[in-house]
């Protein structure tokens, strides 16, 4: 299940800089939950599908464009860390962040999103350290 879970998550950052916001909502649970970081612009956080896209929606309309360049996918059994760094070029300032979140997934949709400034912090929370995080990929 787990290398399902990893090509969701792969198929989401597919679907996000393709702008296809109806396959992204296809990722998740009816019951979706996200929690971003401290520091956050909004705190969040945010519960359902339909408060999950609107949160999405949102951050979209702020720029022109936008893209999510994955850095690095590890396969955490039942949940996936990906390290990520979203650029935005446009109306709002321009961004480059990089963040990591951890998805958790059930029956192959999304069910939990958890936002991490520190990548470490976010792989300890899944049990994992950075060593092990590079063993496991290519």
């Amino acid at each position: 299940m787990s290398q399902e879970n990893v090509e969701i998550a792969k198929a989401f950052f597919e679907a996000w800089n393709a702008g296809d916001m109806d396959a992204i909502r296809e990722t998740y649970d009816p019951e979706v939950i996200f929690r971003t970081d401290e520091g956050w612009p909004e705190p969040g956080p945010f519960v359902g599908v339909e408060a999950v896209m609107r949160w999405l929606g949102q951050m979209r309309e702020t720029w022109d464009s936008d893209e999510i360049e994955t850095i690095s996918l590890t396969d955490a059994g039942d949940r996936v860390v990906t390290r990520q760094r979203w650029r935005t070029v446009g109306r709002g300032p321009e961004v480059n962040l990089e963040v990591t979140s951890v998805s958790t997934y059930r029956k192959g949709k999304v069910i939990l999103v958890e936002f991490f400034w520190d990548h470490a912090e976010a792989l300890e929370a899944v049990g994992l350290s950075e060593q092990d995080a590079h063993a496991d990929s290519p």
